[in-house]
């Protein structure tokens, strides 16, 4: 333990300070704190997290998740490579044509779509989430539908929604909040083992971290989401919990056709996303870099304004706050600020660059990084979030629309507050870091 295990335990009050301070006087909330929450929610996350980083039974099991998804990983790549040949082999293997995203990436979310299917097919996956959704109704006192959807999402995505389907119509807006804020804290597991992919060869336990990453997001979205906006109305499902709502395929053939095919449609929203948003960033940062051409000249600097390093400005306190040290605050800054417009697949890219190219100093940097970069909270994915939701509840659709941009700012601190729950237990001596 260092000091940076104190940084990142203060850095849990103080994120919590600031998203109370922006509920309180930029939305004009009045609410009371909902406090059995904040303490039941803020020690599960402790309490998890205590027990991956520190107890020795917690680190074993830890590494034993994290090869066990690298294994499943590796046969992912199998299928790719009789399509694509050696263009799906990765770096270091012979014959290989170094990193080629669309060849070598893209084709885990296939072949993890179509798994996360066959767990829906045996019922596997909606009875651990039926766990998880009980868990989180009685310990935290919140509606049976929002525990619903925040647990789901520790192992889907937008597919979560379907699983309360039922109770959209009739939820609060501070309920509705809370599923856009879950959806975008956390992160699917098809699209987590496209990250494990990316950073697996400069973080070695990337998998067992983003794995950990996603049980803490859930608890970590229901505080920052009712502390951005808090509960005024009557939740119908209140401490109630409710049954999951899905469509079980007829057969395990298509559970396999309909996962790999939503696979397909995943990889499509993604290559649309990076298409549109690094062109339109590009042609922004054109735009302000002529300016600052211009103003750097009339003032005599050298000021960059570009959107990553505006937004590495604006992150650089939070990036403190969390626990990463100094000398490695300005580059993590500008990778998690960059999240906001480009997404995390561009951030968790340049992750693995800085780590290839062995910019960062201290190596808890990197860890800290990772979970604070392990959500969807980002502008495309609000709008991926707010269609797919109004998509089920037409008649929401103002006040789903209405919340979105609150839920977005829940969401980026809910994945900073993991990140500091991470950086407090974090230790330079644990099996965890395998770099």
């Amino acid at each position: 333990m260092d000091i940076y295990n104190l940084v990142s335990f203060a850095g849990i009050f103080w994120l919590l300070g600031i998203a109370w301070l922006i509920s309180r006087f930029v939305f004009k909330n009045t609410q009371k704190i909902n406090w059995h929450l904040l303490r039941w929610a803020l020690g599960l996350q402790l309490v998890f997290a205590l027990f991956i980083f520190v107890v020795p039974a917690g680190v074993v099991i830890f590494q034993t998740i994290n090869d066990l998804a690298v294994a499943v990983l590796g046969t992912a790549s199998q299928g790719a490579q009789f399509v694509f040949g050696p263009l799906a082999l990765p770096p270091g293997v012979q014959g290989s044509l170094g990193f080629i995203l669309a060849f070598q990436a893209f084709p885990t979310i296939i072949f993890f779509s179509a798994l996360v299917s066959v767990l829906y097919y045996y019922r596997v996956l909606p009875l651990i989430i039926r766990q998880f959704a009980r868990l989180f109704t009685k310990v935290m006192r919140i509606s049976g539908a929002e525990a619903l959807c925040a647990a789901s999402n520790i192992f889907v995505g937008i597919e979560s929604a379907f699983t309360i389907k039922p109770y959209i119509d009739k939820m609060t807006r501070s309920e509705l909040c809370t599923i856009l804020t879950a959806g975008m804290a956390t992160v699917a597991s098809n699209v987590l083992a496209f990250y494990v992919f990316t950073l697996q060869a400069q973080f070695p336990s990337i998998a067992g971290h983003l794995i950990s990453a996603s049980f803490l997001s859930a608890p970590a979205a229901l505080v920052m989401s009712k502390l951005i906006f808090p509960e005024t109305g009557a939740p119908q499902t209140l401490g109630r919990v409710v049954e999951i709502h899905y469509e079980r395929d007829a057969s395990l053939f298509e559970a396999i056709i309909t996962g790999a095919t939503s696979g397909l449609k995943v990889i499509f929203s993604i290559v649309a996303l990076l298409i549109a948003v690094l062109g339109l960033v590009a042609l922004v940062d054109l735009i302000l870099g002529n300016a600052g051409g211009i103003l750097n000249q009339w003032l005599g600097t050298t000021m960059d304004l570009s959107m990553k390093h505006l937004l590495g400005y604006i992150f650089y306190p939070f990036t403190l706050i969390i626990g990463v040290p100094p000398v490695d605050a300005g580059i993590i800054s500008r990778i998690i600020g960059e999240r906001i417009i480009l997404t995390e697949v561009v951030s968790y890219q340049d992750l693995a660059l800085a780590l290839a190219q062995k910019s960062l100093t201290h190596p808890r940097s990197a860890v800290v990084a990772a979970y604070a970069l392990c959500g969807f909270a980002h502008v495309a994915s609000m709008a991926i979030f707010v269609g797919g939701v109004t998509a089920l509840a037409p008649k929401r659709t103002a006040a789903i629309s209405a919340v979105a941009v609150k839920a977005l700012i829940a969401a980026t601190f809910a994945c900073l507050l993991t990140a500091c729950v991470a950086g407090t237990f974090y230790n330079n001596t644990s099996l965890l870091l395998g770099n």
